[in-house]
């Protein structure tokens, strides 16, 4: 039995907000010693009467930090070159070194170039050497990073490399990834860490757009707002795509502190009453869907399972996230506050050689999930769509379990603005807070008692 033992992973490193990357070395049949980077000690982990447990030290010339990549992106006077320094400094003050990648496209532009002015072939001709210059100046950015070792790194990307699919033909896209050796999959799913999509102010701050920020900018508010719709289509799919939004701002500062909360959730930072949060997750369960009206969307197959902890205020899931034959693997640390009634979670990322091995560490209390995942927009809301498929979790009683759910400053129970849910599914009920419907609990055998419980379950009844 493989055991999780992480009370000073905890108290150390998601108490930090630390991500940490698990690279696993197999020594033995009974032995394994491994590396944690991100406010990382070494862990080892050794037989004990065949019941393989955790244990940690602490080796000071071990200690390795994280990395983490974000991409602002959106629409015409979206906030985001300003948006960039703010959040830049927020995380400069917490200690973390920061990289500010700039817009490849304005660099371009301001060199005198007018698509005007430009034929077909010119036309994709630049938007080709856009991408492939963006691509390589985040890396000259990307090994930058790596190379420090004392501090954990944010990397703020103005823009990535799947936005110039926004401005291209489905034909000059494909054609241009043949041209570079570029994978859509890893451009717009293993790249980056977290896609944050800031609205237009020509979407419900139309006072405030204006064309004076930037000099390369001729958008009107009516191509903006088509622009801000291209953008954000075309990274539907990422895990980590937060849509900020001009609801509920009365200023621009109102905007920022949105965008910074949603990045300091992603990297398990607890910031406290320092920044308002009012979006919160709801859950619907759906009953039927109109499958040749949906529209739009991403699909992925999901495996999730948990693995097994010493610790009942700690959990760990893991997941593996696949299309077109290629997949993402996570793993998810949770840690509850029992004193204050707070949690806090992180991810990262690890390899795929590591799957077998958090395999044989897995909870044999739970069941594996399976699901299929669609993600969409449908107006300005971002949606994921879970279709439970076979072998089905043990507490599903055999349905095929179809679970909607966003983000929205809307609370529960009060119903979405008039249009906001979309036609083409009929919904059965909200189970937003239902702690029957989450993975945790559809994941449970029958038999199996309560030892092992997490306790901060109640906290995640929407996962």
């Amino acid at each position: 039995m493989l055991t999780f033992s992480t009370l000073a992973l905890a108290n150390t490193y998601l108490r930090k907000g630390a991500f940490y990357r698990l690279a696993f070395l197999l020594n033995s049949a009974h032995f394994y010693r491994f590396h944690i980077s991100g406010l990382a000690n070494t862990v080892s982990m050794s037989a004990i009467h065949d019941e393989k447990v955790f244990d940690t030290g602490s080796p000071e010339n071990e200690r390795k930090f994280k990395v983490y990549k974000i991409v602002l992106t959106g629409g015409p006077c979206g906030g985001k070159t300003t948006a960039q320094v703010r959040l830049a400094t927020f995380f400069e003050n917490l200690g973390w070194k920061v990289f500010t990648v700039p817009e490849t496209a304005t660099i371009l532009l301001g060199g005198r170039v007018k698509f005007s002015e430009l034929d077909e072939q010119q036309s994709y001709i630049f938007q080709r050497d856009l991408l492939a210059t963006m691509h390589q100046i985040e890396n000259t950015f990307f090994n930058q990073a790596s190379a420090i070792k004392d501090r954990n790194v944010l990397i703020i990307c103005d823009r990535g490399c799947m936005d110039p699919s926004a401005y291209s033909t489905p034909e000059d896209w494909h054609r241009m990834l043949r041209d570079l050796n570029y994978e859509e999959f890893d451009l717009r799913c293993s790249r980056y860490d977290q896609i944050a999509h800031l609205v237009t102010a020509a979407d419900g701050a139309e006072k405030y757009y204006t064309l004076a920020t930037n000099a390369t900018r001729s958008e009107g508010v009516s191509h903006a707002l088509e622009l801000d719709k291209r953008t954000r289509s075309v990274w539907i799919g990422h895990p980590y795509m937060d849509i900020i939004d001009n609801k509920n701002t009365s200023n621009f500062d109102d905007k920022v502190n949105k965008l910074i909360q949603v990045v300091c959730d992603r990297t398990g930072i607890r910031s406290g009453d320092r920044l308002a949060k009012d979006s919160k997750k709801r859950k619907w369960l759906v009953s039927a869907v109109d499958w040749k009206n949906f529209g739009k969307f991403e699909e992925f197959d999901i495996e999730h399972f948990y693995l097994l902890s010493d610790e009942s205020n700690i959990q760990h899931r893991f997941r593996r996230r696949t299309q077109n034959n290629r997949s993402t693997y996570t793993l998810t640390s949770r840690e509850y506050f029992r004193e204050s009634g707070d949690s806090i979670e992180t991810r990262m990322n690890v390899m795929s050689r590591d799957y077998n091995t958090y395999v044989n560490m897995r909870d044999k209390s739970r069941a594996s999930i399976f699901k299929k995942r669609r993600c969409f927009m449908y107006g300005n809301m971002y949606f994921n769509m879970d279709i439970y498929k076979d072998p089905l979790p043990p507490q599903a009683n055999g349905n095929h379990l179809i679970f909607l759910e966003t983000y929205t400053t809307v609370p529960k129970g009060t119903p979405l603005s008039e249009g906001a849910m979309p036609p083409f599914l009929t919904i059965e009920k909200e189970i937003t807070g239902e702690g029957q419907y989450s993975m945790y609990s559809l994941s449970k055998f029958s038999k199996a008692g309560a030892k092992n419980e997490f306790a901060g379950a109640d906290k995640y009844k929407d996962d």
